[in-house]
């Protein structure tokens, strides 16, 4: 019998207890960690499954990666500050893309094992297999050629990149975001096949590091947002070299002298884009297979995602789901408060259920889109009688001083109520504002409350209250701090 306890050295040591728990969690990312942690905590004990390299998703290949490439990227960029400071010449160099990977690697690595490896020996009641695929068996699970039991399950394995199916996609050069950040030298060009959050973001990074970057979308960028924010971050990409096509149809690919090659149908016309690779970001899916869902009464959407109640419990009695692998939001802070919740119901007596309606959101390109709560379109749909306020950075005074107008503000309010429903700022740094707008939401607050709050001047945060004023007044009308 082989029990886990994972090291200060990340590795995994035998222990000594018996295969029997109050809790199993399957998948060792920020939802594992957050269900084990929760319910340890209260005193259970915990089989702590892994589920791939420890830490998930966020750490290893995701966010920290991503966004720490990213801000390497805008020190490539500072050109844009040589523009609005007239004087100011030269750019931030980053000449050696192996070095920006080398950083990236060492944070991730430190990361992991600071936030995750290291934190499992100071909770004694969590024991970590890493065995192996689990598999879901009547009363537990089966890993490692044995059975470890428990009365309740959590599954938090996660998600992963998804390739669409478009004929010849497998026999040409393609990668995923994973790949992309684990590339040894830069690419010449290419095309990003999806212009959601990932795409949008990883496109911008890649075009600011000096790569000749096309973005290939069915819709329009950021198909989720607001059309007004989508509209200003298309001028902003294509401000900065990168080409569109948005609203078209794609259908095949082949790769020609070692190249992809995309065929899109746009404006009515076949075009054939080309590239060194086809970076694919335009979906993910859960990581299900082989844990015998179906044969436990585990059911899933048509994604393949394990369909969760408000509860975080499945279909099947006993077992609750959180995270990527789950038909809830796909972010990280999402899975870990929904695995929190998931620990709290199985084992804890709780009653708790998921809400996301002040649920922030941020997408990492520059201007940063942040938002929360309904769009327009949202809450047209669900039966509100709405008005909206549309503010643009130009009539923000922290913009005007930074010389940097790209971007803009919206609010969305029940016209019977004055009750905000919902916002969005798009902002350079405008990604730390939203957390406000998010907390008016959570109490309720109204538009004319917002515009009343006081806000310190020459901040960006400062735009929720004009846009609120928005609703009322001509903001361009008042004199600095006269509101």
């Amino acid at each position: 019998m082989n029990e886990f306890t994972i090291t200060n050295t990340g590795h995994a040591v035998p222990t000594a207890k018996g295969d029997q728990f109050d809790l199993i969690v399957v998948g060792a990312g920020s939802a594992g960690f957050s269900a084990s942690i929760t319910a340890a905590e209260s005193g259970k004990r915990v089989a702590l499954v892994g589920h791939g390299l420890i830490g998930g998703t966020c750490v290893n290949v995701g966010c920290v990666p991503s966004k720490a490439m990213i801000r390497a990227a805008e020190a490539v960029h500072g050109a844009h500050a040589a523009k609005r400071f007239p004087g100011i010449s030269g750019t931030a160099q980053v000449d050696d893309w192996a070095t920006v990977v080398a950083a990236k690697d060492d944070l991730v690595a430190s990361l992991r094992q600071n936030k995750y490896a290291d934190l499992l020996p100071g909770y004694e009641n969590v024991t970590y297999l890493d065995e192996g695929a689990a598999r879901l068996v009547p009363g537990g699970i089966e890993v490692g050629g044995r059975k470890i039991t428990a009365p309740k399950i959590v599954i938090a394995t996660g998600g992963r990149s998804a390739l669409p199916p478009i004929a010849g996609i497998e026999d040409v050069p393609t990668l995923d975001s994973t790949s992309l950040l684990a590339l040894e030298t830069l690419p010449q060009s290419l095309i990003f096949l999806g212009g959601g959050y990932i795409g949008s973001e990883l496109a911008q990074m890649m075009a600011r590091m000096g790569v000749t970057v096309t973005v290939v979308c069915r819709s329009r960028l950021l198909p989720q947002v607001e059309p007004e924010v989508s509209e200003a971050l298309t001028q902003a990409f294509r401000e900065e070299g990168i080409t569109l096509h948005c609203g078209v149809t794609y259908d095949a690919c082949h790769t020609s002298n070692g190249r992809a090659v995309l065929c899109i149908e746009e404006n009515g016309k076949r075009l054939e884009l080309s590239a060194d690779h086809l970076v694919v970001t335009a979906g993910r899916a859960p990581n299900t297979e082989g844990l015998g869902l179906s044969e436990i009464g585990v059911e899933t959407d048509s994604r393949g995602a394990i369909i969760v109640g408000n509860d975080m419990a499945t279909t099947a009695p006993g077992i609750f789901a959180a995270g990527d692998v789950t038909n809830r939001d796909q972010f990280v802070y999402m899975a870990a408060y929904g695995a929190k919740l998931a620990a709290r119901n199985a084992v804890l007596r709780g009653v708790e259920y998921y809400d996301n309606a002040a649920m922030p959101w941020v997408v990492f390109t520059d201007p940063q889109i942040a938002g929360v709560g309904l769009t327009e379109a949202a809450a047209r749909a669900a039966g509100h009688e709405i008005k909206t306020s549309v503010l643009a950075l130009d009539n923000v005074p922290r913009a005007l001083a930074a010389r940097d107008i790209r971007g803009l503000i919206k609010l969305v309010a029940d016209a019977n109520t004055d009750r905000l429903l919902g916002g969005v700022i798009m902002a350079p740094e405008g990604a730390d504002s939203v957390q406000t707008l998010a907390m008016a939401l959570k109490f309720d607050m109204t538009t004319k409350a917002l515009g009343e709050t006081i806000f310190p001047y020459l901040t960006t945060v400062e735009g929720l209250k004009l846009a609120a004023q928005t609703f009322d007044r001509d903001v361009a009308k008042l004199s600095c701090c006269a509101g």
